[in-house]
Order: C-alpha cells, then structure tokens, then sequence
C-alpha cells in the first residue's frame, strides 16, 4: 500500500475528528449543549418567578361611563370578549372614567340606551308609566332648530340652560355661547328659540318624522332633590312664587304635624320640608289636583315620560347628567354641528352621582314614603337604566 495515501487518511482523520480523536470531540460537542439547555432552564424559571411581583397591567374602560378594570397582557392576548347584548341594567353612573378614543364605543351605548329604552316601553304592564299623548304640553317642552334640523326636549333640573345656549347660537342669535346673558335664556319670547307647539300639524309630524331628537336625563331621585333646592331653598332665579304659592299648597295638604301636646309654644319650622315635598310628589292623585292649581311651575319635577314622552316619540339619542361631559361633545358629532359650537366647559364632578346626598336628604323619609316616590317614578327609572334604590326602599 502506498506510505504517502494512509498519511492522507490518517490527517484526514485527525481533522474530522480533532487532535486527541473522535470520542473526546464528541463530548465536548455533547456538554455544549446541554449547558444550553440549562442556561435556558434557568432564565425560564427566573421569568416564571418574576411574574408572580411583577403585574404587566393595561387600563382598559370597562364600557363606556363605567369603572375602570385592570387587565393583564395575558388576558389581551388570549381571551376574546364577545360583544354585550342590550341589557335594562346601566353602566355604574357614578363613576366617571376617561374619554373613550374610539367614537363607536360611544354608539354603542347610545345604541344599547336606545334599546333598553324601547324594551321598556313594549312592557304592557307598565305602560300607565310609559306612555304619554303628544299633546301641547309636550310640544311646548321641545325647541325647534330649523336651520340644522334638530329638536331638543327640555327637562329641568339636568343642564338645560346650557343646550339652550348652544340651540340659540345655532338659530343665529349670538355668535358665542359665552355672550348670552343668563336672563335671556329662559325668556323665551326673546331668545329666538321656537316652541314645536307653535307650528302647525303637519310641520310637527315632518320634523318628528326627520329631526336629530334628543334630550337628557339624570338619576330621578337625584333630579328631584336638586329641583327641591332650587325652587324652595335656594331660588337663585328669583321666582317668589314658589315659596309663597306653592310651598303653602303642599304644607296645607301634606305636612305632618309633629307637636308636643304639652307644649303650646312649639311649633314647626317655617318653610317647605323635603319631607313635605316626598309625599306631595308620592300622592299621584292628589299631586295632578294641585299641578292643575300650579299650573306650568311643576315642569321642574314632572316625569321624564309627561315632559318628552320618550315611547311615542322616537329620539335619536337620550345623554345622561352624569356622563355628560363625554356624552355632549358626541352628541354635537351626531348632529354634524361639532364645527359650529362647543358644549360649555362642565365643573369636574358636579355631575356625578351623590349617594350620600341621596341618603342625607332621604334620612327623614319613611320607608312608605319612599316607596311611593319609587312608584310614581318607576317608569323614568326603568326606561333608562337607573337601579332601583333598594338602599332607601328595603
């Protein structure tokens, strides 16, 4: 065999194999990898161990107007969430959470208060609570933007001085909604807003029938608590009537006398309670016999259903007082007049829930009483999602 060829072979073989062979370089080969294999053991473990201290949290609106939930990137990675049907319970109203970014998250709420509103208003059982004619009264609460097409139906005790100031910039009157002079906002022979009720028939049935409809509602507890305040405490508007028409009519009907029988000296405080108050708004006989002696003053606490009859008229989106500061500038959008004017800048607060409140001022009201008020107000809670107060009634 030729001497130069098994040298070939022999270096051939030391090559392949390395200096001291074949088997040693296959071990290294081996403790190479296994070494890796370890290495990646333990930065797996560490990751494990980790996750326990560290939260990889994401703030996400849990729906529209509700609280904020927390939720873990696991959970945005994996789990789907399958769209909500409508349901007749709200969002916690109490809580204001961020600005939604994506306009549908607002249609969808708009949408789901919509349905919840038309589900109630199918429900026979409830229908005296529901339903109301499209009398004049009811025209006389809706104002008229022929320009842009919009109605929007007043109910007190829930923003309206400032959709009247955006309705009055619309219809030309001024330029800017900080222009307008607070008197000239309720004088309505001179603000420049017209009164459905003051077209004729088939210019109503074409604007009801073709109009951007609207209006706003709030917690109607709440709602009467503030138009108790308003009319009988505070009056900042200086309408005496109130305090020396009304105030007596009620005192007379419904004031429970709380005296001393051995006590001739003693004697209620002056003024209309809110107790007082509770019972004329309970007795829904009794109230409509003195609503037809107070005549058009009593808007401020009539249902939601006898000012907008929200069952007969078919509106294009309901706000809520306490989401109104996201709910405004949507509802500008929805009219297509966000170019033209700016809902007025809302106080932080002032329009969340106040339970503390709702129970101070309930504290003195019986539990009858109470349930009453429910009664006479149920219709406006169930049409649009407000929960029934068991705290107060049970």
């Amino acid at each position: 065999m030729d001497i130069s060829y098994l040298g070939e072979v022999r270096l051939a073989h030391k090559l392949r194999c390395g200096v001291d062979g074949c088997q040693p370089a296959r071990w290294e080969m081996m403790r190479r990898h296994w070494l890796l294999v370890g290495v990646c053991g333990w930065v797996l473990l560490l990751l494990m161990v980790a996750s326990r201290f560290i939260n990889f949290n994401l703030r996400l609106p849990d729906d529209y107007g509700g609280k904020v939930k927390l939720r873990t990137w696991t959970e945005l990675s994996f789990k789907t969430v399958k769209p909500q049907k409508a349901i007749q319970q709200p969002n916690n109203l109490s809580t204001v959470g961020a600005l939604p970014t994506i306009p549908s998250d607002w249609r969808s709420v708009r949408e789901r208060r919509l349905d919840v509103l038309a589900s109630v208003c199918r429900n026979s059982s409830i229908r005296n609570l529901t339903h109301t004619p499209i009398n004049k009264f009811v025209l006389d609460r809706i104002f008229v933007c022929d320009k842009h097409k919009i109605l929007f139906c007043q109910t007190p005790k829930v923003g309206n001085t400032q959709w009247k100031k955006v309705l009055i910039v619309l219809n030309g009157k001024y330029s800017k909604v900080e222009d307008i002079p607070e008197v000239l906002v309720h004088d309505h022979d001179k603000n420049g807003l017209p009164r459905l009720s003051s077209m004729k028939e088939n210019e109503i049935k074409e604007r009801l029938d073709t109009y951007f409809k609207f209006f706003i509602v709030r917690d109607p507890f709440e709602r009467i608590i503030s138009a108790f305040k308003d009319k009988f405490v505070k009056n900042p508007r200086s309408e005496p009537w109130y305090k020396h028409d009304i105030a007596p009519a009620i005192i007379r009907k419904y004031r429970r006398i709380h005296r001393d029988p051995d006590d001739d000296s003693s004697q209620e405080p002056p003024g209309l309670r809110f107790e007082d108050f509770v019972r004329y708004l309970g007795d829904i006989s009794g109230q409509r016999r003195l609503n037809r002696q107070f005549g058009q003053h009593v808007i401020h606490w009539l249902t939601y259903v006898e000012l907008c009859a929200p069952c007969d008229i078919s509106y294009s989106v309901v706000g809520h007082h306490e989401t109104l500061d996201r709910d405004a500038p949507y509802i500008l959008k929805a009219a297509g007049i966000e170019h033209l004017v700016s809902y007025p800048t809302i106080p932080p607060g002032i329009m969340l829930y106040n339970r503390t409140k709702v129970e101070r001022y309930f504290s003195g009201i019986s539990k009858r009483d109470a349930r009453r008020l429910y009664k006479r107000f149920q219709g406006d809670f169930d049409l649009f999602g407000y929960p029934r107060p068991d705290f107060l009634l049970d």
